[in-house]
């Protein structure tokens, strides 16, 4: 647990421009930024972007849920709505109007963290920032030197090779493209059942498009719980999506206004081809460490292209530090504001903690998936003999009255200690739900300790108290 009382007052040392320098301005950076002039730290922080909240929140993860929740509206009003005596005749898209809220959120928020830097006298620096030496980087012509300084720059897309990117014809494009494109597809084709392609894929998909998923493995959802997966590919089929699972893209042609993809089988076979209006590539991210000027300082990179750290986010280089998707560890904003707090009371003398085995994740389409703690395949492979109790969402009251019944909760248990090790949840507010489960985990709960627990009704969230109640045998409602 961090100490909320610091062990050194922070002394400005003069021989430096600052405290501490963060390069990159991302959830981690400019949350770090922020926390370490709360604590009396000197600060800048170096973003190169015209404005601040890196990837997530100019090209992520707020312009993806703006729109996640803007086509929920358009097909609840096509359709869902008429369950309930909400006649909508004639329902209209405008695309540009859409487009328009989603920026509007994006700028909202943008405009906030330049006044949290104001605020808190965080001094924001413009430009690409490069190490030239220890304690020293060149920001736009500028030498700036700082006693500790963090990268925090995030990571971008991965490439595919043979299928070439090109956001400005938006025809191939990736997660960027794919927020601005000017035109519901009448074909999307998504590389990768991962996050990020199940999210935008669903939300051109309740447009109008046709989606077609084509995944190198046999599930979607890597590196999630088997039995989320397993419902994940049922779920996304009952909409409407095509899944080509164990399917290998092996080159891309853009002719006009036709994409045609060359695909093979994962283990290998005949090639055939699949013609589509628009391609979206979402096989995963990679860290943004080149161009950094590593070298200068002789900080090497592991073969993920990440840079490792210790403990407590200090590279192998003294006054060096990292977080975020740089450093080792899910790539998730969540995960990487708890590193920028936790590195800046670090700097400034404190003792900052992430608990890394308790990071949730979710994936917000509808209805959500989320997960925290091991799955049940990891908590075997960890040595835990553990018990196991799931219920479904069809049983729950609340979900069964607003008719998203889709999904279930699963709590794993030690069998020995009863300790939670993992919870996973398919539900139209799993990502919210998750926390209690990450809170409880947290304290080190036991599954009876959730089951024990009074719940409100009628909520989703009793579907979690029903499964650790089914880890003992004995939920109500099945």
């Amino acid at each position: 647990m961090r100490s909320p009382i610091r062990r050194r007052q922070p002394v400005p040392d003069t021989s430096y421009d600052y405290d501490v320098l963060f390069i990159g301005s991302g959830p981690g950076g400019y949350v770090a930024a922020i926390r370490a002039a709360q604590l009396g730290l000197k600060t800048a922080c170096a973003e190169s972007r015209e404005t601040l909240g890196g990837t997530c929140l100019n090209v992520g993860c707020i312009p993806s849920k703006a729109l996640l929740h803007g086509s929920e509206l358009f097909e609840e009003a096509h359709g869902h709505m008429a369950l309930w005596g909400v006649k909508t005749p004639k329902v209209e898209l405008d695309l540009g109007v859409m487009m328009a809220e989603k920026t509007k959120a994006v700028g909202d928020l943008t405009g906030g963290i330049e006044f949290l830097f104001k605020k808190n006298k965080v001094d924001w620096k413009k430009g690409h920032a490069t190490f030239t030496g220890p304690n020293t980087v060149e920001i736009a012509g500028e030498t700036v030197t700082a006693k500790d300084i963090v990268i925090a720059t995030g990571s971008s897309v991965t490439p595919l090779p043979g299928v070439e990117v090109d956001n400005e014809k938006l025809r191939i494009v990736d997660s960027t493209g794919a927020l601005n494109l000017s035109e519901v597809p009448e074909h999307l084709v998504v590389i990768g059942g991962g996050v990020i392609g199940l999210e935008l894929g669903s939300v051109w998909r309740r447009l109008g498009a046709k989606v077609t998923v084509v995944e190198y493995l046999d599930q979607l959802l890597p590196g999630m719980d088997a039995d989320v997966r397993k419902e994940a590919g049922k779920i996304f089929k009952k909409q409407g999506m095509v899944l080509r699972m164990k399917t290998k893209v092996t080159g891309a042609t853009v002719k006009g206004k036709k994409v045609t993809l060359t695909v093979e089988p994962a283990a290998g076979g005949d090639t055939e081809t699949i013609e589509a209006s628009h391609v979206l590539v979402a096989i995963g991210r990679r860290p943004n460490t080149a161009k950094l000027g590593l070298e200068s300082i002789a900080l090497e990179t592991n073969d993920r292209g990440q840079v490792e750290v210790d403990h407590d986010f200090r590279t192998k280089v003294d006054g060096v530090w990292a977080i975020g998707d740089v450093a080792p560890g899910p790539m998730l904003a969540h995960k990487a504001e708890d590193e920028g707090i936790a590195v800046a009371e670090n700097i400034a003398g404190q003792t900052g903690i992430v608990n890394h085995a308790i990071i949730p994740g979710v994936v917000y389409t509808m209805p959500e998936f989320a997960g925290v703690g091991l799955t049940e395949a990891e908590a075997k492979d960890a040595g835990h003999t553990i018990k196991s109790g799931k219920f479904p969402m069809m049983a729950n009251s609340r979900a069964k009255t607003n008719r998203d019944t889709d999904g279930f909760v699963k709590v794993i248990a030690d069998a020995e200690t009863d300790r939670v090790l993992g919870v996973h949840i398919v539900a139209s507010l799993a990502g919210t739900m998750i926390a209690q489960a990450a809170q409880a985990m947290e304290f080190g709960a036991t599954s009876e300790d959730i089951a024990y627990t009074c719940h409100a009704h009628p909520t989703h969230s009793e579907a979690l108290k029903e499964a650790a109640m089914a880890v003992q045998g004995k939920p109500i409602h099945i």
